[in-house]
C-alpha cells in the first residue's frame, strides 16, 4: 500500500506539473485563434502525449520503488505458485535478517529447493559474482500441495527423481543402501549431474560432506577403496556345476568395486586373483 501511495503521489505532482504545460497551450491558441481542424488535432495529439509520459514517469517511478528484496520475493512468490500449486493465501515468507541485503540481479532468478521440506527456497544469481541465499515459506494449514486435473504433465516435466541422504553424509562414509532415499526434486535449477538411482552410489565414498536432504551429484563420490593390500579376503570361487567353496586370503594390493586385484592363500602361498565385489570381498577369476 505504502508503494502505491508513492506512486500515486507522484503522479499527482507530474499532473500539477504538466497542467501549467497544458493552460499554456490553450492560451496561445486562444489568441492566436487556431481554430482550422488540422491545428485542433495537433494539439489534441500533444495532450494524449503529455498523458502518456506522465504515465511512463509513474510506472519508472513504481519500479524503482520496489526494493530488490521486495522484486526477489515477488519471483519467489511466482514461481513458489506455478511449481507448487499454491494460491496466494496459502503461503508467505518468513521475516528476513534486517543484516542480510539483497542485491539486484540482472538476470533471471534462479530457484529450487534444496532441501526434502517444500519450506526453503534456494535463490541464486547466477552472475560473475554469483550469490544465493534461502527464504523460508509460512504454509498454511490447507496448503498441502496436490496435483490439478492438468498437472500431470507439468509434474513429469518439471520434477526429476534425485538420491539425497536421510542424514548428514560425512566425508569419507562409504555409503549404503540403507543410508540413502530417492524422491521427486524439481527438474528448475537442479544439477545436471544430480544421481537419480541408489545403485549408482552404492559402495561410493563421499567426498565433501553433504546435508541430509540434499540431491548428491557425480562428484561427490568417488569408487571406494573396498579391498586394502594387507587385509583378509573372504574369497568365492564358482565352480561349474553352480557348487562353490569360499577361502580366506590376503589381498596383496588395493581394490575397487570390480577391479581386478592379487591374492595370497596364507596357507599355501599360492597367489592368486580375484574381481572385489564388495568390501572385503572378491570372486575367484
Amino acid at each position: 500500500m505504502a508503494l502505491f501511495l508513492r506512486a500515486v503521489f507522484h503522479w499527482q505532482e507530474q499532473v500539477s506539473k504538466y497542467q501549467h504545460l497544458l493552460s499554456y497551450m490553450q492560451m496561445l491558441c486562444q489568441t492566436t485563434k487556431l481554430s482550422t481542424p488540422l491545428i485542433r488535432v495537433k494539439t489534441l495529439s500533444l495532450g494524449w502525449l503529455v498523458i502518456a509520459l506522465i504515465l511512463l514517469s509513474c510506472s519508472f517511478a513504481y519500479a524503482e520503488a520496489l526494493s530488490p528484496q521486495m522484486q526477489m520475493q515477488s519471483q519467489v512468490a511466482q514461481w513458489v505458485k506455478k511449481t507448487q500449486q499454491l494460491s496466494d493465501g496459502q503461503f508467505s515468507f518468513a521475516p528476513m535478517d534486517a543484516r542480510l541485503k539483497v542485491q539486484v540481479c540482472d538476470r533471471p532468478l534462479e530457484m529450487d529447493l534444496p532441501f526434502a521440506s517444500k519450506e526453503t527456497v534456494r535463490v541464486r544469481c547466477q552472475t560473475e559474482k554469483p550469490w544465493q541465499l534461502y527464504i523460508r515459506l509460512i504454509l498454511t494449514n490447507n496448503s498441502t500441495v496436490t496435483p490439478t486435473a492438468n498437472s500431470t504433465e507439468a509434474k513429469e516435466i518439471g520434477r526429476k527423481q534425485v538420491v539425497v541422504g536421510k542424514l548428514l553424509l560425512r566425508r569419507g562414509t562409504l555409503l549404503t543402501a540403507d543410508m540413502l532415499s530417492e524422491i521427486e526434486y524439481s527438474a528448475q535449477g537442479l544439477d545436471p549431474q544430480a544421481v537419480s538411482s541408489i545403485r549408482d552410489l552404492e559402495n561410493a565414498e563421499i567426498i565433501r560432506d553433504i546435508p541430509a536432504g540434499t540431491p548428491l551429484r557425480s562428484h561427490d563420490v568417488r569408487r571406494a577403496v573396498l579391498v586394502k593390500q594387507g587385509q583378509s579376503v573372504l574369497l568365492t570361487v564358482t565352480q561349474g556345476n553352480g557348487f562353490s567353496i569360499t577361502a580366506r586370503v590376503d589381498a596383496l594390493q588395493d581394490g575397487k568395486m570390480g577391479e581386478q586385484i592379487r591374492l595370497k592363500n596364507p596357507e599355501s602361498g599360492r597367489i592368486l586373483s580375484g574381481i572385489v565385489t564388495g568390501p572385503n570381498a572378491a570372486k575367484g577369476t
